[in-house]
């Protein structure tokens, strides 16, 4: 059998709930800086009380163990207190980025079947809008700001307790299924705690560092190897809603960062911003990492010349909570492998009959360990089929070299990552397809530097007219800014095989030469 298991690292001891990560560091520096939100902090003692607070509100509410409470958020000091509070009650916290459209924030509230929605409204315009839209009711929560409160659903169901935290759920992070559905990924407290505690270990983080928190807290990247990456380590977590490369600049510069973690697309945006700033400098910053998606070696070359610094890689998905392999600090490499596997983390390649390829042969990746999720919420007939003898199938492509350093070659399915973020075809076409002057349309991936393009290819109804611009503008009122097209291409037919199945290999060859 092909599999590499890393061994050579002892695991940490995990706590019993994610929440005991800053109930601890609350004992033991009480008064060490936690958070940063803008002008304002919070030190240890103040987030464990600003989580004792909202924890009591919830209970006063109604939610209950077991009960799915969403948070459409943008990064701020709420949303954190406020998921560590969920996590308390043992109910299960379900983030959800407050710029999706007003139909994807619906589907997983309805999905997820949540007792509670919350709003961060102190924070963020778009939660806002989206509680205006629902009549949720504005409230002051102490500490906490300013929340909107949704009405209780007396229908939710609580799902079942358990004292062991390998079978108690934490967060319920929804990814778009290929069949555009939202599928609710159940990651347990095991898998983000080992995640956290894991990626801490391996960037050495102490009390002393303070890492840039840029990466939305909805997206598991940003919560599990970001946001409790950082604070089991004891140290501080500087949020900011959104990426601008002139604030990332400046931070990096006079905010006393000493890690930066982001997608490629921001590095990118970063490096294209100080490029010819020759008073740019990051005394403090000592540690990069890029993950998300692709590194391309022209990027990861511009990056390391003008901070200075190893750009670090890695991989994972949010179906194992998210990483699976980085690179080492005290083994930086000059390629774009994503690294080595992670401590407790093993994995195989396989052909198409799962069958174990040879050592550096491409084959589909599976995983198995303490990050892998306790399944797609209330889907057992998927989990079954992508969990298989205790093995994740990732479905992505990659061959594993002898040295046991991982790279990533392809994906079986047509996934788009964008900026960190996935994009379904599916979804996408669904929506284009809704235009009353489509025929059909196919959506694809278009690399460029540092990150990916979704190009749309679509089909008119005969005798009906419209524009990519049209199109475009119907598209942007029903998907996420990330989901939509960044170019429309209308051709006379689509390319299509005898059985009529689109010929998107010929579409992604197009698109590159678009």
């Amino acid at each position: 059998m092909t599999f590499f298991a890393s061994s050579d690292e002892q695991l940490p001891a995990l706590p019993a709930r994610i929440s005991d990560v800053p109930r601890y560091w609350a004992k033991e520096t009480p008064t060490a800086l936690a958070l940063r939100d803008g002008n304002s902090e919070w030190n240890y003692r103040q987030l464990d009380n600003a989580i004792v607070e909202a924890k009591d509100r919830l209970l006063e509410i109604g939610v209950r163990a077991g009960d799915r409470v969403v948070i459409v958020n943008e990064n701020c000091a709420a949303v954190v207190a406020l998921l560590f509070a969920v996590a308390h009650l043992d109910a299960w916290f379900v983030l959800v980025n407050a710029r999706l459209t007003s139909r994807e924030i619906d589907a997983i509230a309805e999905d997820s079947g949540a007792r509670l929605v919350l709003f961060t409204i102190g924070s963020s315009s778009d939660a806002a809008v989206h509680a205006a839209r629902l009549a949720a009711t504005p409230q002051h929560w102490g500490a906490i700001g300013e929340l909107a409160v949704g009405a209780l659903n007396a229908a939710c169901s609580p799902e079942p307790v358990f004292g062991s935290n390998h079978e108690q759920v934490a967060a319920l992070v929804y990814t778009t299924g290929t069949t555009g559905k939202p599928k609710g990924v159940m990651l347990t407290h095991r898998n983000l705690l080992h995640v956290a505690t894991v990626s801490a270990k391996l960037r050495h983080l102490a009390p002393a560092d303070r890492a840039y928190g840029v990466l939305p807290i909805s997206h598991v990247y940003g919560l599990a190897s970001v946001t409790l990456g950082t604070l089991t380590a004891g140290a501080c977590l500087q949020v900011a809603a959104r990426f601008s490369a002139a604030d990332t600049a400046n931070a990096l510069m006079c905010g006393g960062i000493t890690v930066f973690q982001g997608v490629p697309a921001m590095y990118a945006k970063l490096i294209e911003h100080i490029a010819n700033d020759a008073d740019f400098k990051a005394p403090l910053l000592h540690f990069t990492y890029a993950g998300g998606s692709p590194l391309d070696p022209a990027l990861k070359a511009r990056s390391e010349a003008r901070l200075g610094l190893t750009l670090h890689n890695g991989y994972g998905l949010t179906e194992s909570s998210p990483t699976v392999s980085q690179t080492r600090l005290e083994r930086p490499r000059h390629d774009c492998s994503v690294g080595e596997v992670i401590p407790g983390v093993s994995v195989r390649t396989v052909d198409g009959e799962g069958r174990d390829v040879a050592i550096g042969e491409p084959g589909e990746l599976w995983v198995r360990g303490p990050n892998v999720m306790k399944g797609y919420y209330r889907d057992a007939e998927l989990t079954a089929r992508v969990i298989i003898d205790g093995w994740l199938n990732t479905g992505d492509i990659a061959r594993i070299d002898p040295e046991g350093a991982l790279f990533i070659v392809g994906r079986t399915k047509e996934l788009i990552i964008r900026s960190g973020f996935n994009v379904y075809p599916v979804e996408v076409e669904a929506v284009l397809n809704s235009h009353p002057a489509v025929s059909q349309s196919a959506v694809v991936g278009r690399v460029v530097t540092g990150n990916e393009e979704v190009v749309a290819f679509v089909e008119l109804k005969a005798g009906q007219q419209a524009t990519p611009d049209e199109i475009s503008t119907h598209a942007a009122s029903l998907l996420s800014p990330y989901k939509r097209p960044c170019e429309i291409i209308i051709l006379p037919v689509l390319p299509a095989a005898a059985t009529g199945k689109l010929l998107k290999g010929k579409l992604k060859e197009m698109a590159r030469r678009e």
